[in-house]
């Protein structure tokens, strides 16, 4: 005997099981084609070329900045610099989402060098997630830098080994001196997604998971010099009130996942830090993908995380209602932010 019912082919019982396998894997490649779409719609910059700051030439007395990705800025005046965040190593998508991250050294003297950075007078950290914090100790401790910034801050300095002689803890509101810039950091928030928030208890020794960089607290740094003020905003959050009587005549107004909020909450944080300080100038900061290294041309996330294209539209209109000046600036090309007189 054959086996089976007489006269019944054996693939009839098995077919509706191939027919549901067959569906799922062409679900499955839909879906992946899908995703690979949606990972490389991109805004395009080329939009917003009009409004880059020209490449700054010599200015004795200016302050000149140069934008080195996500909220990393160097301020320089030609007799001291000062860096926030320091953020260099840009590890890659699979690293960041499932596998450990950890401060790259060829990857920051490739940064030093395209920032044209040698010696700093100050590494300020606006955050502790591993965008801001992970490489800041290592940056200080190349350029000879004092390393400010929260607990948490100094327990991812700890974790690497770095001179605590050399850290100084964040005090809100409280002025630093460098140089002929004075330097107050604001108690602020971070944008709320919720992810990787609270504090960093004790020393973060790496490779660690990107989300044990914990937030640690959030500030808005404000730069004071002779030449003018300038606020630097590193997370698109605000802590209400905390700018009131504080003055700046730019801000570099971190933008990150702005467009993923409502109307009312983009109109909140215009509020709080461009209005409440009056500022003539934004200049937005933060916008870019920072799982691509720094030595490739920068692009945005795509619209699947958020939309630069929606956040600009916002913000155009926004200034031209206000009479605020809306600029960007060239990645690792010094310009002078702050509008001259």
């Amino acid at each position: 005997m054959s086996g089976g019912y007489p006269g019944r082919p054996r693939w009839r019982g098995r077919r509706p099981f191939a027919l549901l396998a067959g569906g799922a894997a062409a679900l499955a490649l839909g879906a992946a084609a899908w995703l690979a779409w949606q990972w490389h719609d991109r805004p395009d910059l080329a939009a917003y070329r009009g409004l880059a700051l020209p490449a700054a030439g010599p200015a004795p007395g200016a302050v000149q900045v140069t934008f080195l990705g996500v909220s990393t800025v160097l301020l320089s005046d030609g007799e001291t610099a000062l860096l926030t965040d320091g953020f260099f190593s840009r590890p890659g998508l699979w690293d960041t989402l499932v596998g450990r991250v950890a401060p790259d050294p060829d990857a920051i003297d490739r940064g030093l060098a395209l920032g044209g950075i040698d010696r700093v007078a100050a590494v300020l950290v606006v955050h502790s997630h591993y965008d801001h914090a992970m490489d800041a100790p290592e940056v200080a401790r190349r350029t000879g830098a004092v390393l400010v910034g929260s607990e948490s801050t100094r327990n991812v300095a700890r974790g690497v080994g770095f001179d605590e002689a050399r850290f100084r803890p964040v005090r809100d509101g409280e002025p630093m001196a460098f140089g002929r810039f004075r330097v107050t950091m604001i108690r602020s928030q971070h944008f709320p997604h919720g992810q990787a928030m609270g504090e960093i208890a004790q020393p973060l020794v790496p490779p660690a998971s990107a989300t044990d960089y914990r937030e640690g607290g959030s500030w808005s740094v404000l730069v004071e010099h002779p030449a003018g003020t300038l606020l630097v905003q590193g997370s698109a959050g605000w802590e209400p009130g905390a700018l009131a009587g504080r003055r700046a005549d730019a801000v570099l107004l971190g933008v990150g996942l702005l467009a993923s909020r409502d109307r009312a909450y983009r109109e909140g944080y215009w509020r709080e830090v461009v209005e409440a300080t009056g500022a003539r100038r934004v200049v937005p900061i933060h916008w870019d993908d920072f799982t691509r290294p720094l030595g490739e041309p920068l692009v945005p996330f795509p619209r699947l995380l958020d939309d630069l294209d929606a956040t600009m539209a916002y913000l155009r209109e926004r200034g031209a209602a206000a009479g605020v000046e809306v600029r960007t600036i060239p990645v690792a090309t010094p310009v002078e932010v702050l509008p001259r007189p």
